[in-house]
């Protein structure tokens, strides 16, 4: 047992997964493909959906008044998009994505191309956004232990299964992203020394849940909303909670 083996666990069930579900990716017909994709992104708004109803959470409402979550989520998401799309943090995750292909696969096509990086770019998204990302990594970080991570580990195994049967082995890739999120999360754990309170705990789940709602649309192929700008909206939203419960 060790601080950060949670991440570890993370790590490889999400290259099992990934690996296994290329395999099998070769062996289904397209439609069936897509068919697992849009399955999997119903299922991802339906823990969005779970996630955000967080707002409605019985601490978070007592220390913030019942009127302020939902201003505190928009104004985490505004705040956060207009500092992630000045930063380019969507682009450069692609840019990135786009490097490992060139790197790690042969097949140069632009097809091939576009579905490296969206299995990437998807699948880190998922991977990486949530409550159980921050509090598992946290917890792990100051020795409580890595259940929750274990917990994750699980699904996203069964998750990358489904993505990569779809999107290639770019979601194979999305394991390096885990490994650094998750790796820095433990390490903030090993600093921080004490849990988020409840209410800005609930906060930055309920913002989680409508960036995982992003990207359930984007697996839907709705819309190719850039969540990767928004996610410094989980940094804004506990801060923006505090400014609250200090003012009232």
């Amino acid at each position: 047992m060790f601080r950060g083996e949670g991440t570890v666990i993370n790590v490889v069930a999400v290259l099992i997964g990934s690996g296994i579900g290329v395999a099998v990716g070769h062996r289904l017909p397209q439609r069936t493909r897509n068919a697992v994709t849009d399955a999997l992104g119903l299922v991802t708004l339906l823990i969005a959906a779970l996630a955000a109803m967080a707002v409605t959470d019985s601490a978070f409402t007592s220390e913030v008044g019942p009127d302020a979550p939902v201003l505190i989520v928009l104004g985490s998401l505004l705040i956060g998009g207009i500092a992630g799309s000045l930063a380019g943090i969507e682009l450069r995750l692609e840019a990135f994505g786009g490097w490992l292909q060139s790197r790690l696969s042969r097949r140069e096509t632009s097809e091939e191309r576009v579905r490296f990086i969206e299995g990437f770019v998807s699948a880190s998204l998922v991977f990486c956004v949530g409550p159980l990302t921050v509090l598992g990594s946290l917890n792990d970080g100051l020795g409580n232990g890595s259940d929750q991570l274990v917990l994750k580990s699980v699904l996203d195994g069964f998750a990358a299964i489904a993505f990569a049967a779809s999107l290639g082995i770019g979601v194979m890739a999305s394991a390096i992203a885990v490994l650094a999120v998750q790796g820095s999360l433990t390490v903030v754990g090993l600093a921080l020394g004490s849990f988020l309170p409840d209410a800005h705990l609930a906060a930055l789940t309920a913002t989680g849940g409508l960036l995982l709602a992003g990207v359930g649309i984007r697996l839907l192929q709705l819309k190719a909303l850039p969540v990767a700008d928004l996610l410094p909206a989980l940094i804004v939203a506990p801060i923006l909670t505090e400014i609250v419960v200090l003012i009232r």
